[in-house]
């Protein structure tokens, strides 16, 4: 299975140069902990976090309504093309520590994002329906 087909496409974004508040807002109204940031041309450049937010704005004393997301974010940021294998994206979420990838296309243009919990999720439904067929066979001798 691809990466393209497990990841979650309707992604929350930014752009490098809004307000951290302003970004900040719109993460509390979406109930999301993550966006994407883009650039101009929706390549991803980098991943601001609210935990980026927390400690890199709010404990570093940075104002939220002047400092520019560019200047707080993670960059930059691990990318995998959709037609990744699953197991390659765990690989490449090893190498570069981290529980999330930006999922693009062919013109490395943003198309979802790829979190750990949902490869833990394909992972435990497969692990369930393996289990229903051992327990059917079980039944039947």
């Amino acid at each position: 299975m691809s990466a393209g087909a497990i990841c979650v496409r309707s992604v929350q974004v930014a752009w490098p140069d809004e307000t951290v508040r302003a970004v900040a807002e719109r993460m509390a109204a979406a109930g999301v902990g993550t966006v994407v940031v883009l650039d101009s041309d929706q390549r991803p450049t980098g991943i601001l976090t609210d935990r980026d937010v927390a400690l890199r704005c709010v404990a570093a004393r940075r104002d939220p309504d002047t400092t520019a997301v560019r200047d707080v974010m993670s960059a930059p940021v691990a990318c995998i093309h959709e037609s990744t294998p699953i197991e390659s994206a765990l690989s490449r979420m090893t190498s570069v520590r981290a529980r999330r990838l930006a999922v693009v296309d062919d013109e490395e243009r943003l198309v979802g994002v790829l979190a750990l919990d949902d490869v833990l999720e394909l992972l435990a439904e497969e692990v369930t329906t393996i289990g229903k067929l051992l327990g059917q066979r079980a039944r039947s001798r």
